[in-house]
């Protein structure tokens, strides 16, 4: 089964910046998409971005889209989510998590996920 941790959370100033890690092990065959999602109290999950393991589609959410950057690093297993000009909005749990069918239209549908890692944007 894979397995996901994601580190890089923390506390950041509006106009400020991140840079999310996940690390993955396991079977890279059990998923055809992998991504970052986020979780606000009161508010729904939301897909923010997810890659596709084979050809490289992307997918961003609208919030997501000239702020946030998706990439990935095959040799260290590890994909990553740049975000910059955060916002209080996008406070959150971030959680990195695999799809099993690839990118949609309307992003990814995770079926196996990580802990998560705070993100909270405050003056």
């Amino acid at each position: 089964q894979v397995h996901l941790v994601e580190s890089g959370g923390g506390l950041v100033q509006p106009g400020g910046s991140l840079t999310l890690s996940c690390r993955v092990s396991g079977p890279s065959s059990d998923f055809k998409a992998i991504g970052w999602f986020r979780q606000a109290p009161g508010k729904e999950r939301e897909d923010v971005s997810c890659i596709s393991s084979s050809d490289g589609t992307m997918y961003y959410a609208h919030s997501a889209k000239g702020r946030f950057t998706i990439s990935r690093d095959n040799a260290k297993n590890t994909v990553y989510l740049h975000m910059s000009n955060l916002k209080p909005e996008d406070t959150a749990v971030y959680h990195c998590g695999t799809d099993s069918i690839g990118v949609g239209f309307s992003g990814c549908d995770y079926e196996n996920w990580g802990q998560g890692t705070q993100v909270t944007v405050s003056a």
